[in-house]
């Protein structure tokens, strides 16, 4: 920042070949009173003494989405030292920063009907409590930008001229220098936002060479406040996380130093122990360790391989041509199930294709409750075995597969285990959570094990392949011109004439993800679908694209509108939500042609 700085109110004074805010108002003043179409000439940048101030484009009529522009700062303004956006890990972070600083400002302010000229209501991207990267925010070398949306005001379908200039030069501005200069930020909470985050990405690329697949710091706070809240659970209830002494493990972090905490390593692990100990709650927290957490979540020092993928049964999915032949065969009348396909899939049926897709988008990790699991899938016992013969059930469940898994295809499972003792016999690790505290009782199992032989016979035959690929066809798009599609939420999506329902698909976490998948899918179908390209590499090349121009590649809108409300998936999520399109049909690997 140029020493001495500071930001005078937009006035007059433009950048050079820009129109000025202060022309902007006037303008606006000028349409007070006039059909709300007026609104339509004001699209276009306007130049402040410290910043840029782009409309990309205006709503049709008050009723409409709104309106969508930008604010950008150049960095001899902001003020924000290179340092803290040199890498990608540090950029996502400093974006997230400001996002968060935005909408604190916007909803400090929405109640303060002066402040936005009486009517009109400005919004930003809502983050979570992971940090994800978003459109909401964009750093580069050369400057900051802000995108959010704002709904011009209007008395009926009259422009209201006075409010609209009133939000647009000066209470987004004051918001913006409050929110994008780095002098008027804290610099401690800046720093150790990016530190943190940056922490994190280092001790998840730091997990494979402990050979470990998951870490829960010392110190962690894993239950949430409620159901329906992700926020830490507060007060002298909370019991923060200890690792038992024997699963102990150090790392030495770039920015905080040393850590200690529980190492998960490669292998089954079992997650055990009474009702409501705190079995699901450490699981919860290892799905969301494949994200970055904010500082003061309390599962900052909780992290996941990142592909890691958390598997359910999920009654009436559909499912295309996969390869479920290693968990479900020689089903009545004659069904093939290396290419399996049902329109209703039931939940046995559901979770191997979960497992099988898992594969396919390349998890080196599955998590798996038994909860939200299928009782047949996951176990047979003996008794049962003894009642119905192995030649009149289809299903190899799931505990003679798990090392199958880990020892043919390195891929590991934790698991939480409340009632199937048959386990600890296929278990590496055995944590037994006792009142929230974790304590390694794979000792004891053992001996469970030797001196209480379960009697249950190993049913799986032959060793367990990774999945053919499988080629999403073209006419799988919903037809030609461009599809339309529609997130709602964080678990649907609207895709044609079809839907994705998304609902089991747990580590979907924010609705901007939701709605950058559904864009995905569709930017995938119009440039990178075939017929022939395998579906992992079809996601690979989305990502790709991502990765070289950045999330609005995959924008709907016409170049320079640039949304706001998008945010980063995983491969992992993108194939899931291919996988569920009702739509979509695949060409399986058993067939010529696929790459």
């Amino acid at each position: 920042m140029t020493s001495g700085f500071r930001p005078e109110r937009p006035g007059g004074i433009s950048i050079r070949g820009v129109i000025s805010v202060e022309s902007l108002r006037r303008n606006l003043l000028s349409l007070d009173g006039k059909g709300y179409g007026a609104y339509k000439s004001i699209r276009g940048s306007y130049g402040g003494d410290w910043f840029r101030l782009f409309i990309d484009h205006v709503q049709a009529d008050p009723f409409a989405p709104p309106s969508r522009a930008r604010l950008r700062v150049p960095h001899r303004f902001s003020g924000f030292p290179p340092d803290l956006y040199k890498s990608n890990v540090r950029r996502v972070a400093l974006q997230d920063f400001v996002a968060r600083s935005f909408y604190r400002l916007l909803r400090a302010g929405s109640g303060d009907r002066a402040a936005t000229g009486g009517i009109g209501l400005v919004t930003v991207d809502r983050c979570g409590q992971e940090v994800l990267d978003r459109t909401a925010v964009l750093v580069t070398p050369e400057f900051i930008e802000v995108r959010f949306a704002v709904g011009l005001p209007a008395r009926g379908r009259t422009v209201l001229g006075r409010e609209a200039a009133g939000l647009l030069t000066e209470y987004v501005p004051r918001v913006a220098e409050k929110s994008m200069l780095y002098k008027n930020l804290s610099r401690e909470k800046l720093v150790r936002h990016v530190e943190v985050v940056e922490d994190q990405e280092y001790l998840r690329g730091s997990l494979g060479e402990r050979g470990l697949v998951a870490f829960v710091g010392n110190g962690s706070v894993l239950p949430r406040e409620s159901g329906v809240s992700d926020l830490p659970l507060a007060g002298p209830q909370v019991i923060k996380f200890q690792s038992p002494p024997g699963l102990q493990v150090e790392f030495n972090l770039p920015n905080r130093g040393r850590v200690a905490g529980m190492g998960i390593p490669r292998g089954v692990t079992l997650i055990v122990g009474g009702g409501y100990h705190g079995k699901s709650t450490l699981l919860r927290a290892l799905e969301r360790g494949v994200y970055n957490h904010v500082p003061g979540d309390g599962r900052e020092l909780v992290v996941t391989v990142a592909d890691a993928v958390k598997i359910r049964s999920e009654d009436g999915r559909r499912v295309e041509k996969v390869d479920i032949g290693g968990f479900i065969s020689n089903l009545p009348f004659g069904q093939d199930t290396r290419t399996f396909s049902t329109e209703n899939a039931s939940g046995s049926t559901s979770q191997a294709a979960n497992i099988m897709e898992a594969l396919e988008s390349g998890a080196s990790l599955l998590l798996l409750d038994e909860d939200t699991s299928a009782t047949n899938f996951m176990i047979r016992d003996s008794r049962m075995q003894r009642l119905v013969a192995k030649e009149n059930e289809p299903i190899t469940p799931f505990i003679d597969r798990v090392r199958d898994l880990l020892d043919g295809l390195n891929v590991s499972t934790i698991l939480v285990v409340g009632g199937s003792g048959d386990y600890l016999g296929v278990a590496d690790l055995v944590i037994m959570m006792q009142n929230y505290r974790a304590l390694d009782v794979t000792e004891t199992a053992r001996k469970i094990v030797e001196s209480t032989p379960g009697g249950r016979i190993a049913e799986a035959a032959g060793g367990l392949d990774r999945p053919a690929p499988r080629a999403p066809l073209p006419a799988g798009g919903g037809g030609s011109g461009r599809i339309r599609v529609k997130a709602r939420g964080v678990e649907q999506i609207s895709f044609g004439r079809d839907g994705i329902n998304l609902a089991c698909v747990d580590q979907l976490v924010d609705p901007s993800q939701t709605r950058a998948v559904a864009e995905i899918i569709r930017y995938a179908f119009e440039r990178y679908v075939d017929g022939t390209r395998p579906l992992s590499e079809v996601a690979d090349k989305v990502l790709e694209d991502i990765d070289r121009e950045g999330l609005d590649v995959i924008s709907p809108f016409e170049r320079g509108q640039h949304p706001g409300d998008f945010a980063r998936p995983r491969k992992q999520e993108i194939m899931a939500a291919f996988n569920r399109l009702r739509g979509v049909r695949m060409r399986s690997g058993e067939h010529r042609g696929i790459i």
